[in-house]
């Protein structure tokens, strides 16, 4: 028996599709999440500089993104549940291959393989199925509640990373986090394909449609503005626990964090993408929820000029502990709220048929974002000591995000091609 959801909000959005998609992005992001704890580990044991493993961080974004419309393609020709298969075998085998990784060039080789991995149990795949079997009016908080999950994972990843890495060698981290992919993927016993929209009656081939797309502009306005978000996320996943650690030294007694139990910047450091996954789950729930009601072109340039100036405010301001706390508080509101905007809005234009290739090509621009702003931090630091160049190229390409997000046309193709011919 084929699952769809509910035309009720409640049924709707408690279904084993969206359950199952939960588990695994979940686990994935989670594992994920936890990457830029291993920069100084790494580098300690081998006397490596930094940018060699944030090379290896931007290799596996930059795979990320060309893995994305490639498993969305394998799910669209031969099912969701074998393409995310795939994925996490992929991923469990680039953790382990990774634990026996002696030079610079090992890691950033066997990173392609976590890339492609985190591609195929990640957003893609994931919120493309959840979007065929959501109803329109329950769409975007579905998607919203499947990209929260991806918070969750943030948000108990690092702790745990940190926790597993004070307590053995990182080799060994790695293979559990591969072990903990496999498990993950039991889940896909409740990810049936669900029946198709009928709401959906595009049956071109996928060429056809791939073609109109890329002559749109109002694609391409989506796929630049989703290279700020690729960009500053990765940025902070992969270099904002070391650069915690150095800015702000031993916390002590006099300090809010102190009593509380954070002693050691370090430490600070993993609980701050903790505090930004918790904050994130909030914040990507409220998109989702307002995506059904208002403008997602607007929402998402007002999420990326917000994002901007906390950056900006933050980069400004005295570093402190406290300050710490209250950007990842910022930030984590608004981090992942692009995804349920994004996927949806690209879903509205251009049609379910084909959501996960084109979602994926669109994500491909986030993980180009993401590779510069993990290479450039590791590159801009071994140069200057300093991370400062690295946050203000963020800042500027967010106000770019929210400006290019304007013009973007958020009538479905479908109806701006009737209404030409019309005309």
């Amino acid at each position: 028996m084929q699952t769809t959801f509910s035309n009720r909000a409640p049924e709707a959005l408690i279904n084993p599709v969206l359950i199952a998609g939960c588990i695994i992005i979940l686990v994935s992001f989670a594992i994920r999440a936890s990457f830029g704890l291993f920069q100084l580990p790494i580098a300690l044991e081998f006397a490596w500089p930094r940018e060699s493993f944030s090379l290896a961080i931007a290799i596996q974004n930059l795979f990320w993104g060309i893995g994305q419309p490639i498993f969305g393609a394998l799910a669209e020709r031969f099912g969701d549940r074998k393409a995310i298969l795939a994925g996490g075998v992929i991923y469990a085998l680039g953790l382990v291959l990774s634990a026996f990784a002696i030079t610079p060039g090992q890691h950033q080789f066997l990173e392609i393989l976590v890339g492609f991995g985190i591609a195929g149990t990640g957003f893609g795949v994931i919120l493309a199925v959840v979007g065929r079997a959501a109803p329109e009016k329950h769409r975007s908080m579905a998607l919203g509640i499947a990209t929260a999950a991806g918070s969750a994972g943030q948000i108990v990843g690092p702790p745990i990373a940190q926790m597993l890495i004070a307590q053995m060698p990182w080799q060994s981290v790695f293979i559990i986090f591969a072990g903990a992919v496999l498990v993950s993927m039991f889940a896909l016993h409740m990810l049936r394909a669900p029946q198709k929209d009928q709401s959906d009656t595009n049956n071109e081939p996928m060429g056809a449609v791939l073609k109109r797309a890329l002559k749109d502009p109002t694609f391409w306005f989506i796929f630049i503005g989703f290279f700020s978000c690729g960009y500053q996320l990765a940025f902070i996943t992969a270099h904002f626990p070391a650069f915690i650690t150095e800015m702000c030294g031993p916390i002590g007694p006099d300090s809010l964090l102190y009593i509380v139990g954070v002693t050691s910047a370090s430490g600070l450091g993993a609980i701050s993408i903790a505090i930004i996954g918790c904050f994130n789950i909030g914040g990507t729930l409220l998109a989702g929820w307002l995506g059904q009601r208002y403008s997602r072109k607007y929402l998402l340039a007002s999420v990326y000029l917000l994002r901007t100036l906390v950056s900006a405010a933050f980069i400004i301001a005295p570093i402190t502990p406290e300050t710490v706390v209250l950007f990842s508080i910022a930030m984590g509101s608004l981090w992942l709220a692009t995804v349920p905007l994004t996927s949806g809005l690209v879903a509205h234009i251009y049609g379910l048929r084909y959501m996960g290739t084109l979602y994926g090509l669109v994500f491909f621009s986030h993980q180009l974002g993401g590779f510069l702003g993990v290479w450039l931090g590791g590159a801009m630091y071994d140069m200057y000591n300093d991370y400062t160049i690295v946050w203000w190229v963020g800042v500027g390409v967010g106000a770019i995000s929210a400006l290019i997000h304007l013009p973007v046309k958020e009538l479905p193709w479908t109806q701006r091609a009737y209404a030409a011919s019309a005309a």
